[in-house]
């Protein structure tokens, strides 16, 4: 049984996002833009454009499948699982994708799932401690919300604010060379400490209006896929385990039910009570039955990883 959803919640959750993810790109590109114009003025503008496009340009077309081979993913094929093909089949046609993605293994007890690549070639990544942990209807949650990532083309929206800190860094770091060089003549203006200031400190304010972005699409994205499952508490229940599950052991053993302060400005993700706190206001009736006990039977051939989560060769922890 699963509740309808709070078409009001939606619509005014929905408008919210969009404004701030607008707000959020502008303020980026107006970051960027400046430092262009510090250092070089229209001409700056336009190769700190220039820059950002070509890069762009070439970011999506890399392929899903490099990302997943430094994470050690496997596909899976339907037979091994089929009743997670057919809930990702049913979500992504609701979502009106072309094709389903292809689901790949992370062989890592960390619970966690990812998209990458574009509608057209997209792939979800799922770990071995997200399968085993979670029930059929806390996955469906899970896979909508990837799917949603995908449908909205926040991949290439995230990839987007990245190309824009990576040139606002490059324009930041040669504008205070350009300063330092020139530091004997430009003392005599007072005007050139304000622009140093907003040089030194672009990199640092592009990397918070980037996890702003990311915090607002991870909004979306939760909302959009209470809408394909119709059944926002499914998700909620998948983010609550998520997040009792993740605490390391000595957290779990002198902090139980705690999580480690962190500075809301500097998460990427919302917190997990908030993004909870909205998606059962989406319920217009909240249900009372329990959350569904089934789980997946995994293949043999994907056995539960013997060894802890640690760093990795190719700079990815899982």
């Amino acid at each position: 049984m699963v509740s309808p959803l709070n078409e009001r919640e939606r619509i005014r959750h929905k408008f919210r996002n969009h404004i701030q993810s607008l707000v959020l790109i502008a303020g980026m590109g107006a970051l960027l833009t400046a430092c262009g114009w510090i250092i070089a003025g229209e001409e700056g503008v336009a190769w700190a454009l220039f820059a950002g496009s070509i890069s762009l340009l070439f970011a999506p077309r890399i392929s899903p499948w490099v990302t997943l081979r430094m994470y050690g993913g496997v596909p899976i094929v339907p037979q091994e699982v089929p009743a997670l093909f057919q809930l990702l089949g049913v979500i992504s046609d609701r979502a009106g994708l072309p094709r389903p993605p292809t689901l790949y293994y992370i062989p890592s007890p960390i619970m966690t799932a990812f998209a990458t690549g574009t509608q057209d070639k997209a792939a979800i990544a799922v770990t071995d401690g997200l399968l085993r942990r979670l029930t059929l209807r806390e996955l469906a949650g899970v896979i909508a919300h990837e799917v949603s990532h995908i449908r909205n083309d926040d991949l290439w929206i995230m990839t987007l604010a990245d190309v824009m800190n990576r040139v606002t860094v490059v324009m930041s770091l040669a504008g205070v060379i350009v300063l330092l060089a020139s530091l004997p003549v430009l003392l005599l203006e007072g005007s050139i400490w304000l622009l140093a200031s907003l040089l030194v400190f672009a990199p640092t304010l592009a990397s918070l209006l980037q996890l702003a972005l990311s915090r607002t699409r991870e909004y979306d994205a939760d909302l959009d896929a209470a809408g394909l499952t119709g059944d926002p508490h499914g998700l909620a229940s998948a983010l609550a385990k998520l997040e009792r599950y993740q605490g390391g052991l000595l957290e779990t053993l002198f902090l139980p039910g705690r999580r480690i302060p962190q500075p809301s400005l500097l998460r990427t993700h919302p917190d997990t009570s908030k993004r909870i706190e909205r998606l059962l206001a989406l319920e217009a009736r909240p249900t009372e039955a329990g959350i569904n006990p089934d789980r997946l039977a995994l293949p043999y051939r994907l056995a539960p990883p013997q060894r802890r989560p640690h760093w990795r060769s190719t700079g990815v922890w899982y």
